[in-house]
């Protein structure tokens, strides 16, 4: 996913030249092909995050349009200061890139966890938060996301992520992607879970039954139409996130759930309220959790 992303980034930029990126020490391997086509449109800020962000809301409000590409605790919550007052605050153009999607880096410790980054990011007022699940919907939500001029935290994967999608489907910002109609069950995944709700589909399926796979790559704005759909259906609601279970996907559907007022079966899968003082790969972690 690292890969679409810089490659759209770079699309984008042939087009605009407001397009500035800007890196933390980050990225190698990954963003020499924007710094070398476009040199005075690229910055390596060093390990000052905090900083970082700031120079990019001003980079913003001077008319550019600031992508900041970092692992992601380090993009949201090492500066989440300067992301509330200097970025949400300001309504600042600034797209926040937080790579390495909840245990992704999971072998280097809970510094590296990115496991309430959809929380903390979508308390804040003003800020949109994308968390795309395979390649296609990172490259369509980041084209999209680049005509809107308000902040964005696009959560993104570390890894080769397969196409889950159907090449011609249609991806849409703020509306969430049903990759089956189903019936009885819905299994709504976001970001990298994507993945685990396509094995669960199809696992069932062997198993004859037929259930909804809902991919909510937009967690705000939050599509409550499809939450809505699924109470009328009285249809129960399984939540995939590799994020605390706190504030994040599972949160915002029950709250939707809620004030429906009607009632509808939901269960919500994630990381429980605690740290991991484990250190292991994804599916290390995913396993010690019930999500493998």
């Amino acid at each position: 996913m690292r890969k679409t992303f810089i490659d759209t980034l770079i699309e984008l930029a042939r087009k605009d030249p407001k397009i500035f990126l800007i890196t933390a020490d980050m990225g190698f391997n990954v963003l020499e092909p924007f710094a070398e086509e476009f040199p005075d449109r690229f910055l390596n800020t060093g390990i000052t995050e905090q900083a970082t962000v700031s120079m990019a809301a001003g980079l913003a409000l001077s008319g550019y349009k600031p992508y900041v590409y970092s692992i992601t605790p380090f993009v949201t919550m090492r500066c989440y200061e300067q992301v509330r007052l200097n970025v949400a605050y300001m309504n600042a153009n600034v797209k926040l890139i937080g790579v390495g999607a909840g245990f992704e880096y999971g072998v280097a410790g809970a510094t590296h966890h990115a496991i309430e980054d959809i929380s903390l990011m979508r308390s804040l007022p003003n800020m949109q938060v994308l968390c795309p699940g395979d390649n296609l919907e990172a490259k369509a939500l980041l084209e999209q996301s680049a005509r809107h001029h308000k902040p964005s935290y696009i959560r993104i994967g570390r890894n080769p992520d397969p196409f889950y999608h159907a090449e011609d489907s249609k991806i849409e910002l703020g509306k969430a992607s049903i990759l089956n109609q189903g019936q009885d069950l819905a299994i709504i995944t976001t970001s990298n879970t994507l993945g685990l709700g396509k094995a669960k589909l199809e696992a069932m399926q062997a198993e004859g039954k037929n259930p909804y796979l809902i991919s909510m790559h937009t967690i705000k704005p939050f599509d409550k139409e499809i939450i809505h759909k699924l109470i009328k259906e009285e249809v129960e609601i399984i939540s995939i996130e590799e994020n605390n279970i706190i504030g994040g996907l599972g949160s915002a559907i029950a709250e939707v759930i809620a004030e429906s007022g009607q009632a509808v079966k939901f269960k919500r899968l994630g990381i429980p309220d605690e740290f991991t003082h484990h250190i292991g790969n994804q599916n290390y972690h995913r396993k010690r959790y019930g999500l493998n």
